[in-house]
């Protein structure tokens, strides 16, 4: 018999969260792009474009970035697509005139994982949802930092794979975000704010100790 806390529904969002805590901490980040692709300035328009659409959701900082959106319970999906898009656009473009230090690449990784603990602070009510707008344009720096270097074609490909993984999985999320926290209950949002919060932590811990 479970306790009245942990119901049914939190202890598979618990036993969820748990996976993805136990699959990625190893590995929290890639630098590279994925399918072994090379350096950026070695990509085709066409392989640039599947590096865009696989590192949002081969990165495992930036997919539960974007899953932990689900949380937060948004309603106005329009509203937030589209300036969620905008602004993570915005940060990839910037490091391509602005490139991140190598001093400054541990820290940035640091930041990164931070923000998933910051989504459940932000998923507690402790934070107001509008810092997901900044913090998504770190992701996209940290994203768009893979491809400095690269020739026009394979950036713009790039970029239009990022706009295109990160605007069908944003769509999705915050189409579902309500159901799944009315399935949820108040003790499961809890719950899985709080599991948020350690895997942040985690891959915090993960990218210092790097």
């Amino acid at each position: 018999m479970m306790l009245p806390f942990f119901g049914r529904k939190q202890a598979i969002a618990a036993l969820v969260s748990a996976f993805f805590l136990l699959t990625f901490l190893v590995e929290p980040g890639l630098a590279h792009h994925p399918f072994g692709m090379g350096v950026s300035s070695e990509l085709s328009a066409w392989q640039a474009l599947l590096s865009g659409v696989g590192h949002p959701l081969l990165g495992p900082d930036h997919l539960l970035f974007m899953l932990g959106i689900v949380f937060v319970g948004i309603k106005k999906t329009k509203q937030w697509v589209f300036p969620l898009l905008a602004v993570g656009l915005a940060g990839s473009v910037l490091v391509q005139l602005q490139p991140l230090p190598d001093a400054l690449a541990s820290w940035a990784e640091v930041l990164v994982s931070l923000s998933l603990a910051i989504e459940g602070l932000i998923v507690l009510n402790l934070f107001s949802s509008k810092l997901l707008l900044p913090m998504f344009s770190l992701h996209g720096y940290l994203l768009g930092s893979t491809i400095v270097g690269a020739e026009p074609s394979p950036l713009l490909g790039y970029f239009l794979g990022l706009l295109f993984a990160q605007g069908v999985l944003l769509l999705l999320v915050t189409t579902v975000s309500k159901r799944i926290m009315d399935w949820l209950g108040a003790n499961g949002r809890i719950l899985t704010a709080g599991i948020w919060i350690g895997i942040g932590l985690g891959f915090s811990w993960v990218a210092l100790v790097e």
